[in-house]
């Protein structure tokens, strides 16, 4: 009786087709016949073809469209489902020859159709570029390193410089993406995945998807080790149409003020941020408040003493509230009206300072369209001292409220139309850049200021050279 009990528990661990737990496809029936040997090394690794893998879409089975245990073929970069005998990976590898697999989940190598672990160093740079990783002394090092990478064709990038996929018409989201990478609060904090790891949200609210997904671009991005010098955003933007409802798609041209204004919002909800200031990265970084003074008008056919005796009145006295911003937008002065001697429009010119006595936007909206405005804003790269625009207790709170400008988001062509494109300042060399979808191109300084700008990101100066508006320009 013992015998055969033991006869078939030895049956039943031969012929156990759950003999790895990652495997869950085709787990069901009784066809696996083998089972994983412990990792050992692969005669197929010189099949492996770096060139064709791209990690930067969606992780689904191509031929099921299931995104439970998908596998990469490193040799074609095609994504498949399980490694059991009755599963797409291993009828791929048996029909094409090829047998280098990666999990893109547990980061672990296979080759199939032997179905044994592989181990080998040499593979580390394919983990590296499917799940890049920082410590605090990289990421403090990010500012001031020089170097240059080089893309496995052969081309040369900047770490923070590189393009992105524009997949029909994401160039809107594509410069808000590329713009925040920049903000060293925003990047630091999500190239650790520790940093937001932890975050739990109420059952059934997944937004943390949105969040998990921006790191991931974020580490992308910044990759010193990336087999190419771009980057696709399409799991991000996937997860921004579905948080959205549709609202934004990279099918449709969007404003990316709307899609900023939305994206912070939605990011610090999700990292279960609150109205207080250090509730989020979010709010630590872009949240400011603004005083508001209203005061009721009185009728102008009073005379003068009756308008003074109700000026001084409770009811047209001047009151004062403070509402909170995450940005701020400038009041640019009406395009004018004729055309100048060659009947061309004329495109005013206007100082930054100017701006900054209102708040408005470059694309106004009337009952019948919506109208862009032209005018170049004159602004200075360094040293933008808003020093002025504060109130004397919070001026005296804050000694330092010299600004340098690191990112500028520009439009070209017809409201609802054109295309965007955003300057980046890469730190180190102190070059500026213009990135457009995929091409990355160095631009001069001066030639930045004479775009029409629509977007600009600022970053606080903290050293002494600042302090007290001191490094203001002349």
């Amino acid at each position: 009786m013992v015998n055969k009990t033991a006869k078939n528990n030895l049956k039943r661990k031969l012929v156990d087709p759950n003999t790895d737990s990652e495997d869950e496809s085709g787990s069901n029936n009784g066809s696996t016949r083998f089972k994983s040997d412990g990792p050992r090394l692969c005669p197929y690794l010189d099949t492996i073809n770096r060139q064709f893998l791209d990690f930067d879409f969606e992780k689904l089975c191509s031929v099921s469209l299931s995104r439970i245990n998908v596998y990469a073929c490193l040799v074609c970069g095609k994504y498949f489902q399980g490694r059991g005998t009755n599963t797409h990976a291993y009828t791929h590898s048996v029909a094409e020859s090829h047998h280098v697999f990666l999990n893109l989940h547990t980061l672990k190598f296979y080759c199939l159709p032997d179905n044994y672990e592989i181990v080998d160093s040499s593979l580390d740079d394919i983990k590296y570029v499917l799940n890049p990783t920082f410590d605090k002394d990289q990421i403090s090092h990010l500012d001031t390193s020089d170097k240059q990478s080089r893309a496995i064709d052969g081309s040369m990038y900047s770490p923070g410089i590189v393009g992105m996929n524009n997949i029909k018409a994401n160039d809107y989201c594509n410069v808000i993406l590329q713009g925040l990478s920049h903000v060293t609060p925003l990047r630091d904090f999500f190239l650790r995945e520790a940093n937001y790891f932890n975050v739990k949200r109420p059952p059934g609210d997944s937004s943390y998807l949105l969040v998990q997904r921006f790191g991931e671009l974020m580490r992308k991005l910044w990759n010193p080790r990336n087999f190419k010098a771009h980057v696709s955003p399409h799991e991000m933007l996937q997860a921004v149409v579905l948080w959205s409802k549709k609202r934004f798609q990279f099918t449709e041209q969007g404003d990316p003020v709307d899609f900023l204004s939305w994206f912070l919002n939605a990011l610090h909800l999700a990292l279960n941020g609150s109205k207080k200031r250090n509730s989020s990265i979010i709010y630590k970084t872009f949240l400011g408040h603004m005083r508001i003074y209203t005061r009721k008008i009185p009728p102008l056919e009073l005379e003068e003493s009756q308008r003074s005796e109700l000026l001084n009145t409770v009811e047209y006295g001047e009151t004062v509230t403070e509402s909170p911003f995450l940005y701020l937008t400038c009041d640019l002065p009406p395009p004018p009206l004729f055309k100048d001697q060659f009947t061309e429009n004329i495109i005013p010119q206007v100082n930054l300072y100017t701006l900054l006595n209102k708040f408005n936007a470059r694309f106004t909206k009337n009952t019948f369209f919506v109208e862009k405005n032209p005018t170049i804003v004159n602004f200075p790269i360094k040293n933008v001292d808003f020093g002025d625009i504060l109130t004397p207790e919070v001026k005296a709170a804050h000694p330092y409220t010299t600004y340098d400008l690191v990112a500028n988001i520009v439009h070209d062509g017809e409201p609802g139309q054109g295309t965007y494109r955003v300057h980046i300042l890469h730190r180190a060399t102190g070059q500026w850049y213009e990135l457009q979808d995929l091409h990355v191109t160095p631009i001069l300084p001066q030639m930045i200021t004479l775009t029409e700008a629509y977007i600009q990101i600022y970053e606080l100066r903290k050293d002494e050279a600042t302090k007290n508006g001191s490094g203001k320009e002349k």
